[in-house]
Parts: C-alpha cells; structure tokens; sequence
C-alpha cells in the first residue's frame, strides 16, 4: 500500500471485523466463541492472529509500522458492550459501574453475535466509551469504523453516537469516524453530519450491476449533507481481485463508472481488493491523478439531469471558474422491461424448498424476461432458483441451458446453472436438478428462437427467505442501443458560449466546443471531464 497506493494519497490502513476473535474466519460469525478482552471488558487483539499485541499493548506495534510507512492506522468495531462482559458483569473502568449496568440486552445486531447495546444516555454508558475510545488512541488509532450503528438509526444509536463523538474528542486525537452499515435514513441526515466524519448510505456494496445502479440515486439524496469533513459513503470499491481471490464482475466500462460516481459525488475511496496481487488496470482506475482532484477538491457537486437513465453531474473546481462534468450512461438491456407488466407473476414462496410451477404461453415472443423480487420483505436469505427451464411448440422442447443470456443480474452472489447464488447444487425434494440459481432482486433475458410457444419452469426456493417468481414474454423488442449521446448543455452548468474541454480519464485534451458537450457512451460507461470556459 505504501509502495502503490499512498502516492496517489490513499493513507489509512484498516483492520476490518473480528480481530477480537481467535478464530474468525471470512464472513462467519461464532456465536460461541471465545472472545479476547481485558479485564474491563474492552476488546483486544486476538493474540494468536496479533502476537504483537501481547503485553497488553494492543495494536500499539501495528500502528507505529503503519505510521512509520507515513500512513493512518484504523479498525473496525462493532457498537456496544460484548455480551461475554456483560455475562461476567465486569466493571467499567474508572468508575464505580459494571457491564450490567449499561447492557442493553433487546438492542443486539441482528448479523453478529458479540453484542448488546449501550445505555449512552447514562455517566456510565458515556464512561464506558470513554475508556474504550481512549484505549485505541493510546494504540494511535486514526480511524474508527463503527458497525450495526447507522441503520435503523434508532434512538439507542443515536445515543451511542453522540458518546463515541464525545469520547473521541476527549482524547485530543484527530479520529476520523465512520459509521455503518447503510443505509443510513435521510432523515438522520443532520444529525450524522453534526456528529461522525462519514456514514454508508448503502447496504455492503458489491461488484453487481444492479447495485451500482441504485447507487445513483442515494448519492443524489444525499447531495444536501454532503460537506468538509462530512461525507456520505457509497462503501468500498470492489476491484481487482475480491472475497479473497476472485476477479470483479465489474466490466471495465463498470469500473469507470464506479470510480467516476464516487469521485463526481466525493464519497470517500476505500479499496477493497486485494492489495498483494493488483493489476495494472485496477492501479490505473485506483491512482489516476485528475479524476482523484474530482473527488479531493471538488465542490457544489450535484446532479443536472437524468434523462432515461443517461445521467449528467457537475461540480465546481474550487477557485476558478472551471467546471468538472460526468456523463454516464446506466442505461441496460432489461430497460423497458418490468415486473409489473408481467404476464404470470407467483404468489408469494417463502421457506426452504417451497416451489410454484410455472407454465405461460410464449406465442409471438421476441424475448423472455425472468423476474424474481424479495416479496416486500427485504431480500436477507431471498435465494432462488429457475428448475429445468424448458420451452416447447412445434420444433419440439428446448432448455434454456442450450440458449445464452443476454442479460443476467442478482441481488446477492452470481447468476449461474446448476448451482445456488451460494455456489451449492440446486437441490428438490432432496435430489440435485438442472436449473439457474440466483437471488432477489434477480432479472434474467433471452431472446426467444422460433418455433416455441410454451414456457415451463419449476420456481424454487433454496434459502429460509421468501420471494415471486415472474415471467414476462416481449413482443416488441424494442431494445436499448449499445450506445447512446449522453450531453449537458454548458448553460446548464453556469458557462455560455465556447468551452475548453478536457478528458480527465485519457488524460488528454478534446477541443472547444459551443453550447453543448457531449459524447457517445456505451452501455454502464461513464465520461469525466474538466470544461474551462473560453
């Protein structure tokens, strides 16, 4: 990191979730397990994972090398109090309270065992934060990740955030605080920006499609909490090699419009690939030196337009009367195509292996579209599949699995045959079957051959959550162009007549231009530019 990525100014190294807990382990949480603390029931380094951190000492060692390479240091926490403290009734440091005096037992995080909530509204609550946050500034801790503490943003939260922000200021130390997970509400807006320096405004973000997508519109919300040392975070950047060592589904065209969103909107950068092992691709999207101007410098950025789906933002350059522009183009194929005009649409299917079968009549069909949603209820275990997808007409029967898709997206891991969103065999009535397996909110395109009238499909359900299954046939195939003009009028952007313009991701020089700009994009592109007024 200190060697690729601080000279392009990315300078805080972060040790994310469960370093507390001898044995975590990617993304699983153990409930049962044993985890390390001192004797007033504050957290510490798992010491068979961090022998650095023996002599009580915590990330004290980390934190000087990380310092030493000119770089911040930071961890990830979860709110409150552990719940083996609270078991142990261990006292608070500095005072005359114990864990139990504090715990809230009905305010735990509904994805990770460790805690209860903190009564922040008590001394005690406050004196427990205090020590805790003024532990890890004795380690040098520059930054803090609090978890399970922006959604719902209750009044408990709400609480622990205001201690956390007065017990960090306490200390003297410059700690940046992060909040998460997302969303955090807008209606929370001015709250947060009052008292942390950053809040996710979405769920984990992931290298989908789909996600990105949404992520327009969050960012746009946002726009009137977005100040000097308070930012709302779009997440992590999911390039390069992920989830320990797969490559992005991100598309490269994807990958510029990720990082010209995040720049454009000013969200904070955090990669989240592997470091060890970066392509020269993901560097170069990482570390370009006019598109991290965007997202360090810019100022008043706020979205112009968006037309169907061809979407225009603008900022100011600070001091000059200069202008930065992005285009993009989140047009897709599935545009057009929606749920509601469905020609069969499920009842609700909910549990594990709880099934529909599905037969809709085809005749005319140019494409057939495959819809599975959350059911309104949230899309937490929403995993899905589409089992022996067959058609039928007068050419005989088809699978699917002898056609490709021309457009596939997933809620939550990959689209894929004969396999769960998970990577598990797709199982019915206990035996493996041939299907897709995918995950709410899931939409799925193929063109339809000639000579089949009849859709068949057995919709599954291959996790606890539940979901609708929907087929839509199109008879019109209108389409979506591969490429379209996304353009801003310079009026629109406080500039008249001829403009200079620059593009910031080829580093060169495009010409004048009069009254408009604009520039064809393909589909999930994206253009950033500088326009100086002539």
């Amino acid at each position: 990191m200190a060697e690729h990525l601080l000279p392009a100014g990315y300078d805080i190294f972060t040790i994310d979730i469960q370093w507390y807990e001898p044995g975590g382990n990617s993304h699983y949480y153990d409930a049962n397990a044993t985890l390390t603390m001192d004797q007033y029931g504050r957290l510490t380094p798992a010491l068979n994972r961090f022998p650095s951190a023996k002599d009580n000492i915590g990330f004290k060692t980390i934190a000087d090398y990380v310092h030493a390479k000119g770089m911040r240091f930071g961890i990830h926490i979860m709110r409150g109090i552990p719940k083996q403290a609270v078991d142990k009734n261990l006292p608070i440091k500095g005072t005359e309270f114990f864990a139990k005096d504090i715990a809230l037992l009905d305010s735990i995080c509904p994805w990770n065992p460790d805690m209860y909530g903190v009564d922040a509204t008590k001394a005690a609550g406050q004196a427990y934060y205090d020590s805790i946050i003024q532990m890890y500034a004795d380690w040098g801790v520059d930054f803090i990740k609090v978890d399970d503490i922006s959604r719902p943003y209750d009044k408990i939260q709400e609480a622990e955030i205001v201690a956390i922000r007065q017990a960090i200021d306490k200390t003297g130390r410059p700690i940046v605080l992060s909040l998460s997970p997302g969303a955090t509400p807008i209606s929370a807006g001015e709250h947060v920006q009052q008292y942390a320096n950053m809040w996710r405004i979405t769920d984990d973000f992931w290298d989908r499609w789909g996600a990105l997508r949404e992520m327009f519109e969050r960012v746009h919300a946002w726009e009137p909490y977005r100040s000097s040392g308070g930012w709302p975070d779009a997440d992590m950047l999911p390039l390069g090699l992920v989830e320990f060592g797969r490559p992005t589904k991100f598309t490269h065209d994807e990958q510029y419009t990720l990082m010209s969103l995040w720049s454009i909107t000013r969200s904070p950068l955090i990669f989240g690939g592997d470091m060890t092992r970066m392509d020269e691709f993901t560097k170069a999207i990482l570390t370009n030196p006019e598109v991290l101007a965007v997202n360090q410098h810019s100022i008043n950025n706020r979205q112009v337009s968006r037309i169907n789906d061809l979407i225009v933002w603008t900022a100011d350059e600070p001091n000059s009367q200069d202008k930065y522009v992005a285009l993009f183009n989140a047009q897709s194929k599935s545009d057009g195509l929606k749920f509601a005009d469905a020609d069969y649409a499920s009842p609700v299917i909910a549990g594990l292996g709880k099934s529909q079968q599905i037969d809709v009549n085809i005749t005319g069909g140019k494409q057939l579209v495959l819809f599975v949603t959350d059911a309104g209820d949230g899309f937490h275990f929403d995993h899905a599949a589409w089992v022996n997808p067959t058609l039928s007409g007068a050419k005989g029967t088809l699978s699917l699995q002898g056609l490709k898709w021309t457009y596939a997206d997933t809620g939550w891991g990959e689209v894929q045959w004969n396999a769960t969103a998970e990577n598990k065999p797709i199982v019915d009535a206990g035996k493996p079957v041939v299907g897709i397996g995918t995950h709410a909110n899931s939409t799925i395109i193929y063109d339809i051959p000639e000579g089949y009238d009849t859709f068949s499909v057995k919709g599954l359900t291959t996790n606890s959550g539940s979901v609708v299954f929907a087929v839509l046939v199109d008879r019109s195939k209108q389409g979506i162009a591969d490429v379209s003009d996304v353009s801003v009028k310079l009026s629109d952007i406080g500039i008249s007549g001829k403009a200079q313009v620059r593009d910031l991701w080829a580093q060169q020089d495009l010409g004048e231009f009069t009254d408009t700009f604009s520039r064809p994009l393909p589909l999930h592109d994206a253009g950033l530019y500088r326009i100086s007024p002539r």
